[in-house]
């Protein structure tokens, strides 16, 4: 955690980088070819965004440390997720390979962030 209070979900570091790639994806998936519309573009769209929605879920069921870190794991999952959907644009040849390595390396840091996040828990829960 940082010196600066948290007070909500768009607070963390962690969840505005996941925000910021998800939108980067979200702007770069607008070139890929129409027949991957229900495929690829989804795919990639669905799990970029999923980290952000499951990190808001989280950051509500700090109350609950094994809620809390059920939910990371699931970003974790996610952010994962998001890395192999990259690579498959690379090769499919949608994205060029230096703006996919950019993004690949930030789900990295993402994912890093989270991996935190779970093995600290009570840095971020409630004290009962």
């Amino acid at each position: 955690m940082t010196g600066t209070a948290i007070r909500r979900h768009t607070d963390l570091d962690v969840y505005q980088r996941a925000f910021d790639a998800a939108m980067k994806l979200f702007r770069l998936s607008k070139q890929f070819p129409k027949e991957e519309t229900y495929s690829l573009t989804d795919q990639v769209r669905r799990s970029s965004r999923s980290v952000c929605a499951n990190l808001v879920e989280a950051w509500r069921k700090r109350r609950y440390p094994n809620a809390f870190v059920s939910k990371l794991g699931d970003c974790e999952s996610e952010a994962a997720e998001t890395q192999v959907w990259i690579q498959f644009a690379v090769e499919c040849e949608y994205l060029d390979r230096d703006t996919a390595t950019t993004l690949y390396t930030e789900y990295d840091n993402i994912l890093g962030m989270l991996v935190r996040m779970i093995t600290h828990p009570e840095q971020w829960t409630f004290n009962k």
